[in-house]
């Protein structure tokens, strides 16, 4: 019992070297967790991670604007569907797990099954953007600051049109401006 009594005794005035101890184990193992979990973040983030399941769709987006142009910018997938805020970038990696899983089940795992269900996949992509405003579009692309001089007329109409509604995004116009479109038979409220 005296034993009992003492341990008790000592839990509730542990020593400074012990809180130190206790302190500093706490930073190490939080510095090793957010290292590891930043690694992790960014090894999603690359293109050959991607690739891992949609090898397809890389190498579609390789024969765009994209990938290769004059100015030397390029995208990658990333930049396009993952949002760069970090709220919002947690959100989407949780989102983005089930794809994975999908790919690991076999739901996704061959061209012809990732074909199959494209239409689906890019409508659901689609609905996302639009309902983010196409954030990871505007993230590279913003209205206050394209030269509407420099676009062709019908460019130029339909993107003052759309700024000064405000009632379209992106997405709604720009489908498929880094891959290919899937069959749009099978996609909703498609005209």
């Amino acid at each position: 019992m005296k034993l009992l009594k003492t341990f008790w005794l000592r839990l509730k005035t542990p020593s400074k070297v012990a809180v130190g101890l206790v302190l500093f184990m706490g930073f190490m193992g939080g510095l090793l967790f957010w290292g590891g979990f930043n690694t992790v973040m960014e090894k999603t983030n690359s293109e050959e991670f991607c690739a891992g399941c949609h090898a397809p769709i890389v190498k579609e987006i390789q024969e765009t604007i994209h990938f290769s142009n004059r100015s030397g910018v390029r995208a990658i997938c990333s930049d396009c569907h993952v949002p760069h805020n970090w709220t919002d970038k947690i959100v989407r990696k949780v989102q983005a797990s089930k794809e994975i899983v999908a790919h690991m089940m076999g739901t996704i795992d061959t061209p012809e099954k990732f074909n199959a269900r494209r239409g689906h996949l890019a409508e659901r992509e689609w609905q996302r953007m639009k309902n983010n405003d196409s954030q990871e579009c505007r993230n590279c692309h913003q209205f206050n600051y394209m030269d509407f001089s420099e676009q062709a007329p019908r460019s130029a109409k339909q993107h003052s049109t759309a700024l000064a509604s405000g009632d379209k995004t992106c997405v709604d116009c720009h489908k498929g401006i880094a891959h290919k479109l899937p069959d749009m038979k099978d996609v909703a409220g498609w005209q």
